[in-house]
């Protein structure tokens, strides 16, 4: 080992080193005793070794461009011991070129070991996420007893569609987005909260005083979301909330720029808000409700397509279309 590396081995933190091609050169005591591997164990062998399938794609992704430019980089890994138990740490990775060759020299910081707070790893925070935004959105339309398995339903198909999309479009989308925009789906009508039911469940063509109240609900759903988002001024929920704005203003927008309430046009429509916008009107098109009756789902289809490059963003319906028809 260089003499100028084995300096950063006699930190109190764990500390790893490893070549360009990021094999392990040598690790510290604290490495050792954190981890379990002895150094024997785990010379020579890639740095990955610790990997446990838990730490989003989106970080090593991050890393990767920060170290390719021969940048510091710093994030939260979810790692394992040797004895197999989770690893939960904060690390620092910086380049360092040293006679002529290259090391990566990665200090870590364990989590648990942490005084104050606690720490929330990315598994447990999107579970909070999603039912906390639930709690929320069923609370603002406990009026209909059928809401509950409508949102139910908007998720799934919104989970289904956004992996379908990245799919066809060799994962265009990161996993963190399509996960942020699933818990989001939810919220899309917090806003009808605030329509008389006289308006809301009126069977039959509504009037144009009707019409115009009903389109208000928008806008009222993004102002309920603003109201939680200065109360909460939490980082666990901001990108939550700001996706779930995007949706509640704009699934109503459609892709000819006759929606409402700002008549958006094609990709000035946010995507997420454009996904939520044909998942919502199928399950509310194929679903009985008290004031209408459901439609045969080929009808359902029959009409999505039809409204191609109208209401919706004709390659999502193409790729909804398929995979609803591929399901049955």
């Amino acid at each position: 080992m260089t003499t100028g590396l084995s300096y950063f081995l006699m930190l109190s933190d764990a500390v790893i080193i490893t070549d360009k091609n990021h094999r392990i050169m040598d690790i510290n005591p604290s490495y050792e005793e954190i981890t379990g591997y002895r150094r024997e164990m785990i010379i020579g062998h890639q740095a990955g070794i610790l990997k446990s399938g838990l730490t989003p794609k989106n970080t090593y992704d991050q890393m990767k461009k920060e170290l390719t430019n021969n940048q510091a980089w710093s994030g939260v890994f979810i790692n394992r011991k040797q004895n197999k138990d989770l690893w939960h740490s904060n690390i620092t990775i910086t380049p360092i070129e040293l006679d002529g060759e290259s090391y990566y020299i990665g200090i870590f910081r364990d989590l648990g070991d942490i005084s104050e707070g606690i720490y929330v790893s990315e598994t447990r925070k999107s579970k909070i996420q999603n039912e906390i935004l639930r709690v929320l959105a069923l609370s603002c339309e406990i009026r209909d007893p059928e809401i509950e398995n409508h949102l139910f339903r908007v998720q799934q198909l919104t989970a289904s569609l956004l992996r379908e999309y990245n799919e066809a479009h060799h994962s265009k989308l990161s996993d963190d987005y399509i996960q942020h925009v699933i818990n989001a789906s939810i919220m899309h009508d917090i806003g009808k909260s605030g329509i008389p039911e006289g308006i809301l469940y009126k069977p039959g063509k509504l009037t144009f005083y009707e019409r115009n109240i009903i389109e208000t609900h928008p806008l009222i759903g993004v102002d309920i979301l603003n109201k939680i988002s200065h109360e909460l001024n939490d980082d666990l929920f901001r990108q939550e909330l700001d996706i779930s704005k995007s949706i509640v203003e704009f699934h109503h927008e459609k892709w000819d720029g006759s929606g409402y309430p700002h008549r958006l046009k094609g990709n000035e429509i946010p995507f997420e808000a454009q996904v939520v916008s044909l998942v919502d009107v199928y399950d509310a098109l194929t679903s009985r409700r008290a004031y209408k009756e459901a439609w045969p789902e080929e009808k359902v289809l029959d009409y999505l397509i039809e409204q191609k490059g109208s209401s919706f963003n004709p390659d999502l319906v193409d790729i909804f279309v398929a995979m609803i028809r591929k399901s049955k």
